[in-house]
């Protein structure tokens, strides 16, 4: 053959096979300002995905794709972790997660003081008995199960979680004020290991919350230290965010110095105008341990309100046993005139939320009887008026008609404070909130804006507006910094073999919408998530894929390296 014919066929052959060929990534995003995580200046780019992971980021990609996505100069970042998530139920009821999915997280992670397992069956018979809005059957025991079974049925977002203390406590003690024997105690950090087997992060606790409140500082350290070895945390609603902060966070440090687990704070926050100047104490307390070589690490919402039930206007002595002899007991007029007198009082030994907002402050949002759903989005304060009682009255009646905790909105702190915890460096993020959407189910109940904004109100009102962090910064604490807190595998960052969680969001758009008037409404900004690869969001819609996972932590035994080790300084953690 003529050299030059010769030449044109390997050329035209070579050109056919390049043609031929599949494309070697499955997406590609282009021309994207990239926030991979570090904390570093973002640089323009490409972030490549095949299968469930990243498999390349830098300057112009070498391959094609199958799908290309033309970022436009838009920021793309490791989607985001919601480290304090109650979406356990919302997504059995919705697995899309709508209103997380809309602001780029793409990992929930529950356990604050209870988790959906272990369970024993009186622990689910009450369970099934006390269920809100949402029914569901408990088909499940371990914590592990429950996971498990969420993801095979489906779920837009990736979840882990801690296990429960007071699930633990309740387990082997039930629900009353109580200290466990020697043998009990046993029994309780052998449910932790098992749980921590079984990919647990850590163990969490709720502190103010009956029947956790009625744990002491040993025994907490006891379960710490189950979850240390296994390479988890101890992370902790603390006894207290208002008149005994600094003392709680002492105690959080100690139970971390005595564990040798790492803790964590949740939605660190002085609450209540007469404590808004312990945030400087507070962040030195903090800071001294890190300093000494203790890694206390906290989270926060973005908002000056905080929401949960008025268990917390009550004191815990009365909510010994359950729900059902806390009402009990409170339809007894010697017991509930001794009720009121402690919700009056100045300096109560308990964690009083009502004392601190005011009956003007606290507004209702969450009632189990269909009945009271009428006075939804009114204030404890208008309630009493309307029925001519005192708050205190109202707030006790509320719940013995509801026959639950009733959920309220607290109005607690300072929005100072808030800006500057922002811009913490061992900051994290969490809602404190369910992921749901204005539809359906949801539709019965209110909630606080946190649960549709937190982390766009972060990125818009904090990073944009206020300029109290970096964008880059704040992506680092959204994704990579709590990742490695966590211990958690090839996850929070743009990097080649990671798990392809990615989000695509407009910096110039991003915020959050709700109000506490109208809190339903979904944030703005973010374009595209993808979740182990999968696009969960395209051009701001959900498409309905379900590709989120459990994600575990060190001491699941599914790792070559994971189990239970001697002790947890074994570990070596990641700052």
């Amino acid at each position: 053959m003529h050299k030059p014919l010769a030449l044109a066929a390997i050329l035209l052959a070579t050109t056919a096979a390049q043609a031929s060929s599949p494309p070697a990534y499955d997406v590609l995003i282009r021309n994207a300002q990239i926030y991979d995580g570090s904390g570093q200046a973002p640089f323009q780019g490409d972030v490549a995905i095949a299968e469930d992971r990243i498999v390349y980021v830098g300057p112009k990609a070498p391959e094609s794709a199958r799908k290309d996505i033309d970022a436009g100069g838009k920021a793309v970042a490791p989607g985001f972790v919601n480290m304090l998530s109650w979406a356990n139920e919302s997504l059995i009821a919705d697995p899309r997660g709508l209103s997380d999915l809309k602001q780029g997280v793409t990992l929930e992670v529950m356990g604050e003081g209870t988790s959906m397992g272990p369970l024993s069956p009186e622990m689910k018979r009450l369970e099934t008995q006390r269920m809100g809005d949402i029914k569901y059957d408990i088909g499940w025991t371990s914590l592990d199960e429950y996971l498990t079974w969420l993801t095979k049925r489906g779920s837009a977002l990736n979840v882990a979680s801690f296990v429960g203390a007071a699930t633990v406590r309740e387990h082997v003690l039930g629900e009353g004020d109580v200290d466990p024997t020697p043998e009990q105690l046993v029994a309780m950090r052998k449910l932790v290991v098992e749980a921590m087997q079984d990919g647990a992060l850590g163990v969490g606790s709720s502190l103010i919350y009956a029947p956790a409140s009625y744990a002491e500082t040993p025994e907490l350290v006891a379960l710490a230290t189950e979850a240390g070895r296994c390479g988890g945390i101890y992370i902790s609603h603390m006894r207290s965010e208002a008149d005994r902060l600094l003392e709680a966070i002492d105690e959080l440090i100690e139970i971390s110095r005595r564990s040798g687990a790492p803790a964590e704070i949740y939605h660190l926050k002085q609450a209540g105008k007469a404590n808004w100047d312990k945030l400087d104490p507070a962040i030195a307390r903090i800071e001294a341990a890190r300093a000494a070589g203790h890694r206390i690490t906290a989270d926060m919402y973005t908002y000056t309100a905080g929401s949960t039930g008025l268990d917390a206007a009550m004191p815990p002595w009365v909510q010994a046993g359950g729900v059902e002899a806390w009402i009990g007991r409170m339809k007894d007029p010697a017991t509930r005139a001794k009720v009121i007198a402690e919700m009056r009082q100045e300096k109560p030994d308990f964690e009083n939320l009502y004392r601190h907002a005011g009956a003007e402050g606290t507004l209702l949002v969450g009632f189990k009887n269909p009945a009271m759903k009428g006075l939804t989005g009114k204030t404890l304060a208008q309630v009493a008026k309307d029925r001519g009682v005192s708050p205190e009255d109202a707030a006790i009646d509320l719940v013995i008609e509801d026959g639950s905790r009733v959920q309220v909105v607290y109005f607690l702190m300072s929005e100072e404070n808030v800006a500057r915890q922002t811009a913490l460096p061992w900051m994290s993020f969490g809602s404190d909130a369910s992921a749901q959407a204005p539809e359906a189910v949801f539709l019965k109940s209110s909630t606080h804006p946190r649960a549709y904004g937190n982390f766009a109100r972060l990125l818009g009102k904090y990073v944009r507006e206020e300029k109290t962090t970096s964008l880059a910064d704040a992506v680092r604490r959204l994704s990579a910094f709590p990742a490695q807190n966590l211990g958690l595998k090839d996850r929070g960052m743009l990097k080649a073999g990671y798990y392809a969680d990615v989000v695509v969001f407009d910096p110039a758009t991003v915020g959050d919408v709700g109000t506490y008037e109208n809190p339903k409404q979904f944030a703005v900004g973010v374009s595209d998530v993808f979740v182990n690869g999968k696009q969960a969001l395209k051009d701001g819609e959900p498409t309905g894929e379900l590709s989120g996972q459990v994600v575990r932590g060190r001491g699941w035994t599914g790792w070559s390296d994971g189990g239970c080790r001697a002790t947890a300084k074994d570990w070596s953690w990641t700052w």
